[in-house]
């Protein structure tokens, strides 16, 4: 399946602390790079990711049209996690008390959540991944304690 949608515009990063959300653990440098990595997006590395997002998604228009009038695709959050030497994400979704809320008009079933929350995941997998391939050139400054022990 594939999704025929120009990309909407890439977010701007806030600073946030990752330890906050629930999926994601960083440790060592707090350098999250923020600053970088949104230039980054701006210079393409959105763009290029949601093209090649976009030709595998799973999510349809409908759904598409759903996540941009909430304006999930302005709440993506990249940074920096030295200590992985990787370019983390926190992907925006759907809560799941969202018929409860009156989340969005349009928004009627279990399947079209799933839908928006899977592909906002699988979205900022590859803008994390085109962004360390392809537009990130610093090395991990995290150096391992001279002290482990050998299980050898």
């Amino acid at each position: 399946m594939s999704l025929d949608a120009a990309a909407p515009d890439p977010p701007e990063l806030q600073e946030t602390d990752p330890e906050e959300y629930e999926d994601v653990d960083v440790t060592g440098n707090t350098d999250y790079r923020r600053d970088e990595l949104e230039g980054f997006l701006k210079d393409g590395a959105w763009e290029d990711a949601f093209d090649a997002w976009s030709e595998r998604a799973d999510m349809d228009e409908a759904a598409f049209a759903i996540a941009t009038e909430m304006g999930l695709f302005r709440e993506y959050d990249f940074f920096w996690d030295d200590f992985a030497d990787r370019v983390g994400y926190h992907a925006p979704g759907i809560p799941e008390d969202w018929r409860e809320r009156e989340y969005h008009p349009d928004l009627d079933s279990w399947g079209t959540v799933s839908a928006i929350n899977a592909g906002l995941t699988e979205l900022g997998q590859v803008v994390s991944e085109v962004l360390k391939a392809e537009y990130v050139d610093w090395e991990a400054d995290y150096d391992a304690p001279d002290d482990l022990p050998d299980f050898d």
